[in-house]
């Protein structure tokens, strides 16, 4: 038993209903508010609860109880004395996955194990998240089921005599993958309504035209369940014949519900189970019914009677979400085989069904056996992770684990691509619950990949009690003469009783929120965080110095939260009043800082501010921007300023002009700073008071440049650039070398130019000579009085040398 001291100590101090933390928006235990154990392990991983009836301090209450493990310690809370409950997970089944060759001993497909383990139990605390690994392998030798579902229109009369033999064909090809496969068959056309189909007594005997022999039309019809027989395959098929519709779109949707959810005739194992849609046309999907009357939505379920469906009637076509949940359920693969004209319709299609793929089927449906091959290839190649449907509050998070050490989270964590028979996977998942669901009664999840029967089931059970209430004392008479259940350090009041210590009854409280009378604007804050609210009223804390206090309905007031000044309450020229301060008379601000009297502003021809300011807080503040000072009697830039200082400028910092012998005694007034160039001088941009830019003329005409200004210290300031900028004599050299090189140049442009005309002249002389030389051929011709040699001799000896 404790202490009577102490046991009025900690009545004083609890509460449940009426105590709250302090605000911390950085710490989510202190936010919760919890008023007992339970609700503060469900606040956060981080979160723990004191059950040390002494820890409390004065002031603190119950929900202060609840925060952070490593504020708990530093407040004066022992290990042992703090509940924090962790997680935890047991394997309950870990089968491990099968490694098996081909032409081994046949297992039964309940036999094969692909995941790995099978079942867990996981305890969650909230927030603290619950991580395992499961593994898949891709096992060897796999049985297969497919199911063969053909569109039966008339536009598929020559894709029929191809798949009249694939029984045995496709048998043959399969056994290269698996030794255990079977197959079936099923047809469509369209729902027997109009406008899908003709309903006159003629059509609905051979909806065909001409003397084409057609099949009354029919919407499914199951003919052939799975067999390992491949001959029989062939036979039944060899027996169908087409049939025919109006429109284009097929009710296939209606077939693939009903190959679906029929499993007893179709013949279903727990093994692969691939459905091969083939079919040359579009489809119907759920509200096209309207069209024959039919509105009725699809209910999901078999209506099969001597294996054909007879409620296409009746119900409207499935919806796409509706045919995707239905294919999950029975893990049910899809490969659509279709023409290379609707291949993009499908193919969106393709993307809305999680483990499906798209073929594209010739016009007589010659290469189907190498489609299915290469589709069930790239659907057995992936394996792609779905859980169903998880309670309120828990989250999961995937990580893959793939080949090659491919590694990937979010949405890309649930899938691995590229598997080849015998390889293993792993993925890391990890379980999250924020809360309590359902008042902590166990749920169970169940996650497996797609297409596949095996699945993991996860019996999740959750902390939503601490320990401790075990060992609660019911009617305890800690608890305000037993009027609640004492456990973990605090009272848990009974029905219809509230308070610290269950004090008070809640007949005799106008509301069923108590706190909501303590909160001052419905905020959050109860008593202001100031005080503790006690069946509905506010009961204010004090402080260690008694001379500040809280008041106020609400507690929202005190003595000691005002400005201060100069270290000082209310600049010690008033006192604080609900954290306002009420001055003395003359001052006034919200510190109690601003003296209104303004003796100090007046200048010195009596008037305040000179004219040209007001008088705030005993200082002026001058409205004119060029003048400035205590008084704005000071104005650095107005005109003569440059002219005024002029002289004192000169002589302290050149040493010249007319007050070089009287510089020290007329010219000590400001402070001189020398700069090397212009750019250095103050700018108005980076000075807080005026500053006048001057440029003056010595005797010997060299400028010199400085800045006069005043600045808030009332001191006169210069800066000068210490280099005098004086006009420069004529440069000798350069005049001469000019003179002489224009000399130079202008000789060399008249001989050029005399040059050029020598060169015209000549050749135009030249020229005239050619022309004369022309003119004169007239004596190269032969006389016409000569007359040539009769005879001509020659002599032999000579050889023309």
């Amino acid at each position: 038993m404790y202490k009577h001291g102490g046991l009025n100590g900690l009545l004083t101090l609890q509460g449940l209903c009426c105590a709250t933390a302090p605000s911390d928006s950085g710490n989510e235990c202190i936010n919760a508010n919890a008023k007992y154990c339970g609700e503060c392990i469900q606040a956060g991983a981080k979160c723990g609860w004191c059950k040390d009836p002494d820890f409390l301090k004065q002031g603190e209450t119950v929900s202060t109880r609840c925060d952070e493990l490593q504020s708990l310690i530093k407040r004066g809370c022992s290990d042992a004395m703090i509940e924090n409950p962790h997680g935890e997970q047991k394997t309950l089944k870990n089968k491990t996955v099968t490694n098996r060759r081909k032409g081994a001993e046949k297992l039964r497909p309940e036999d094969i194990t692909q995941i790995q383990p099978q079942k867990l139990s996981l305890t969650l605390r909230s927030g603290e998240p619950q991580t395992f690994n499961l593994k898949f392998k891709r096992a060897e030798d796999y049985p297969i089921d497919l199911y063969y579902l053909m569109d039966l229109s008339y536009s598929m009369k020559d894709d029929l005599e191809n798949v009249k033999n694939l029984g045995t064909s496709l048998m043959l090809e399969m056994s290269k993958i698996t030794s255990d496969f079977r197959i079936g068959f099923g047809s469509f056309v369209e729902k027997t309504v109009m406008p899908y189909i003709s309903t006159t007594p003629a059509k609905l005997l051979n909806p065909c035209t001409g003397d084409q022999n057609c099949t009354s039309p029919f919407s499914y019809k199951n003919v052939l369940k799975l067999t390992s027989n491949g001959k029989n395959f062939n036979t039944l098929v060899g027996q169908q014949q087409i049939s025919g519709n109006l429109d284009s779109p097929e009710g296939g949707f209606d077939a693939i519900m009903q190959v679906a959810v029929c499993g007893d005739h179709i013949g279903w194992r727990n093994v692969t189970r691939l459905l091969v849609f083939s079919t040359d046309a579009g489809f119907h999907f759920a509200g096209d019914g309207k069209l024959g009357g039919i509105v009725l939505p699809n209910d999901g379920k078999c209506h099969l009677e001597n294996n054909v469906y007879t409620m296409s009637h009746y119900y409207d076509y499935p919806s796409i979400a509706h045919l995707v949940q239905k294919l999950s359920d029975n893990n049910i693969q899809t490969i659509f085989a279709v023409t290379e004209e609707f291949q993009p319709v499908y193919q969106e299609l393709k993307n809305l069904i999680p483990k499906s793929a798209v073929g594209t089927l010739s016009a007589n449906s010659s290469n189907v056996i190498n489609l299915i091959i290469d589709a069930y290839n790239s659907l057995s190649s992936e394996v792609i992770l779905e859980n169903s449907k998880l309670p309120e509050g828990v989250t999961l998070a995937y990580t893959s684990r793939c080949k090659n050490g491919v590694v990937s989270e979010g949405e890309s964590g649930r899938k691995c691509s590229n598997i080849s028979i015998g390889d293993e996977v792993m993925f890391s998942i990890s379980v999250t619950s924020k809360g309590c669901p359902k008042q902590g009664k166990p749920e169970i999840i169940k996650i497996k990949p797609l297409g596949f029967t095996e699945e993991v089931e996860i019996t999740l059970n959750f902390i939503c009690e601490c320990e401790c209430n075990k060992d609660g004392i019911k009617n305890s008479q800690l608890c305000h003469f037993g009027n609640g259940t004492y456990e973990c350090g605090a009272c848990k009041c009974n029905e219809g009783r509230v308070g610290r210590q269950c004090e008070c009854s809640s007949n005799d409280v106008a509301t069923e929120d108590m706190d909501r009378t303590c909160r001052k604007d419905n905020g959050t804050d109860i008593c202001s965080n100031n005080g503790d609210c006690v069946c509905g009223t506010c009961e204010c804390k004090k402080r260690d110095n008694p001379e500040e206090r809280y008041s106020g309905q609400y507690c929202e007031c005190d003595n000691f939260n005002c400005d201060r000044s100069g270290n000082k309450l209310c600049g010690g020229h008033g006192r604080c009043e609900c954290r306002v301060c009420i001055c003395d008379p003359m001052w006034t601000g919200s510190a109690c800082d601003c003296s209104l009297d303004n003796s100090t502003c007046m200048a010195s021809n009596k008037q305040i501010c000179n004219g040209r300011g007001t008088c705030e807080c005993g200082t002026c503040k001058c409205t004119d921007p060029k003048f400035q000072g205590p008084t704005c009697e000071t104005c650095p830039t107005c005109p003569g300023v440059c002219t005024e200082h002029k002289e004192c400028v000169q002589c302290r910092a050149f040493g010249t002009g007319e007050k070089k012998d009287t510089c020290e005694r007329d010219c000590s007034y400001f402070n001189l700073i020398k700069v090397k160039d212009r750019d250095k001088l103050p700018q108005p941009n980076d000075a807080s008071y005026p500053v006048m830019h001057c440029k003056e003329r010595d005797a010997n005409d060299c400028w010199f440049y400085y800045t006069y200004a005043v600045n808030n210290n009332t001191e006169k300031e210069v800066h000068v650039v210490d280099t005098l900028d004086c006009p420069a004599g004529p440069d000798i050299i350069p005049i001469v070398a000019g003179v002489v090189a224009g000399i130079v140049l202008i000789g060399l442009a008249l001989l050029l130019i005399w040059k050029l005309l020598m060169i015209i002249h000549d050749r135009r002389e030249f020229a005239k000579f050619e022309k004369e030389k022309m003119n004169a051929k007239w004596d190269t011709g032969e006389n016409p009085i000569y007359k040539s040699a009769v005879t001509t001799v020659v002599n032999p000896k000579y050889e023309g040398k």
